[in-house]
């Protein structure tokens, strides 16, 4: 069983206003459980619309006290017999794996399967599980249900077939991996009213249809319904397993009510410290995190590379663009010298770049950062927000493609260099006796590097600061990556308040960007 972490740190929050929520599990609609037609993504978009125009029913909790009163790792100890995966009879590469309710996974989710044109729903089984190291497996629970479902296909060895690749538990949330990664952060179908002051409300996938593949078909095709009191949406994920996984969504949503901010194609990671904040306590690992930054493509061809931070209070950046190109969160340190952790392997955490496949028109990507003092914590969310507001009767349809990879280098055309490291250092200056002496100000070593930098590049720093000053940009040719430094030295006018930063490398002949612009932020005290 894969370590279940990242979703118990879905539920954790570290302010009043994050605190209490709780990941709300699934609930499916009452509906056949065998159909004769050729079922397609029309059906799950009838299914929204209709449901759109029905009162909200909230989803009922249906499990014993025996099995709500669980902790995490009593969680894990539900164990599936792998010799029962769906599909294990059937010439396909794929596998399919159950999750048994409990814990805060209290609430069913309806799972089909789609195969020779009809519709059957896979029913849940006791006997699916092993509840014996929680002395449960007398427990009367045949009239419960599944929490959620897992996808197995022999991605690193051809005769391998237990290697899981996607997993769908809790709310909309979905995990993906390719060839030698492990889970990192998560990827959700909706955000809605996330860090506003109403709270923010949780969607959840209450159903799922799963086409059946052929012996030699390399995708998946998954469909879901996602239900909450202001929307609906029918879902259509294609699963393609690779080297750099990727999963194209189209989502249909259909408005029950106004939704104040509503966060389409939603990535949920941890930050907890890094180079670039180096951790309070004293720690033999360099870093700690599933992501490193956000990356942003404009629709300009701008790329702009935004460090996290563990702020001290609730931060919220944003980055207002019309149809941009893509967004991610993005791990871009992925060398065991980077974390130097036998444990965990944060090297191996997947980047999720989102690919959009259709315009979005105006808008604004929004990051939030939240304070965190442990890695359990998903403490960064990111997402797009369109500028136009969506109310009662309105309807939305979009189109992306998500990649998960280890080599987030490849997106980058050539004439572009990457801010490969940024470290943060007290600002000091050499004296004439060779001695460094501290002046006061804080400083950014910022390392650029890429195919279009070498030696004989004419190159300049653009820079820009806000709630500060800067005092110095000092520029050096870096000989080891074959590429240039930038120690960006600067003071901060209010030590309450965030001081953000531009700095980008162009040519000083003709004025050419070369590089993408270094969007960092100093956290306030």
């Amino acid at each position: 069983m894969y370590n279940l972490l990242p979703f118990n740190r879905m539920n954790k929050r570290v302010s009043n206003r994050w605190r209490g929520y709780q990941l709300l599990c699934l609930l499916s609609l009452s509906c056949f459980s065998s159909t004769s037609w050729a079922f397609s993504f029309n059906d799950v978009v009838n299914q929204a619309e209709t449901l759109s125009k029905q009162n909200y029913v909230k989803p009922e909790r249906n499990i014993p006290n025996e099995l709500s009163s669980l902790q995490f790792e009593d969680y894990k100890k539900i164990h599936f017999d792998h010799q029962k995966a769906f599909w294990n009879d059937k010439k396909t590469l794929f596998k399919l794996e159950f999750y048994h309710q409990g814990m805060y996974f209290d609430s069913a989710v309806k799972i089909n399967e789609i195969a020779n044109n009809r519709v059957n729903e896979i029913k849940y089984n006791a006997d699916y599980f092993n509840l014996r190291e929680l002395n449960l497996d007398k427990l009367a629970n045949n009239q419960l249900g599944f929490a959620g479902f897992k996808v197995h296909y022999p991605i690193n060895s051809k005769n391998k077939t237990d290697d899981e690749i996607f997993t769908a538990l809790g709310g909309s949330y979905f995990r993906v991996i390719g060839k030698g990664q492990t889970y990192g952060l998560s990827t959700r179908g909706l955000a809605i009213d996330t860090g506003e002051m109403s709270g923010e409300e949780f969607p959840r996938f209450k159903e799922f249809w799963i086409e059946r593949p052929g012996p030699n078909q390399r995708h998946l095709i998954i469909y879901a319904l996602l239900d909450s009191s202001k929307v609906t949406g029918a879902y259509k994920f294609t699963l393609i397993p690779s080297i750099d996984t990727t999963v194209t969504v189209e989502a249909n949503l259909f408005f029950r009510d106004s939704v104040k901010k509503l966060g389409i194609a939603p990535l949920t990671s941890m930050f907890l410290f890094g180079p670039n904040q180096p951790s309070p306590i004293l720690n033999y690992r360099p870093a700690i995190h599933d992501s490193n930054a956000l990356s942003i493509l404009a629709n300009n061809g701008e790329w702009i590379w935004r460090p996290l931070n563990n702020p001290k209070r609730l931060s919220f950046s944003s980055y207002t663009l019309d149809n941009p190109k893509g967004f991610g969160l993005i791990q871009r340190d992925n060398g065991f010298v980077d974390y130097l952790d036998l444990d965990d392997h944060y090297e191996q955490r997947p980047s999720a770049w989102i690919e959009i496949l259709s315009n979005w028109n105006r808008g604004r990507v929004e990051l939030v950062e939240i304070p965190t003092a442990d890695e359990t914590n998903d403490n960064i969310v990111t997402f797009w927000v369109p500028e136009h507001q969506y109310k009662r009767g309105d309807k939305l349809n979009v189109k992306y493609r998500l990649h998960y990879t280890l080599n987030e280098q490849k997106r980058y055309p050539n004439n572009i260099a990457r801010a490969v490291s940024t470290r943060l250092s007290l600002g000091d200056i050499k004296q004439a006796n060779l001695i460094r002496k501290l002046d006061g100000s804080n400083a950014y070593v910022i390392d650029f590097a890429g195919s279009n930098l070498n030696q004989d590049t004419p190159v300049k720093v653009i820079s820009s600061i806000n709630n500060g000053k800067i005092v110095s940009t000092d520029l050096q040719y870096n000989t080891v990556n074959k590429g240039w430094r930038v120690v960006v030295r600067f003071n901060v006018d209010d030590s309450k308040k965030a001081t953000d930063m531009r700095i980008q490398l162009a040519s000083s002949v003709t004025d050419e960007l070369l590089s993408e612009t270094w969007s960092g932020q100093y956290p306030g005290q």
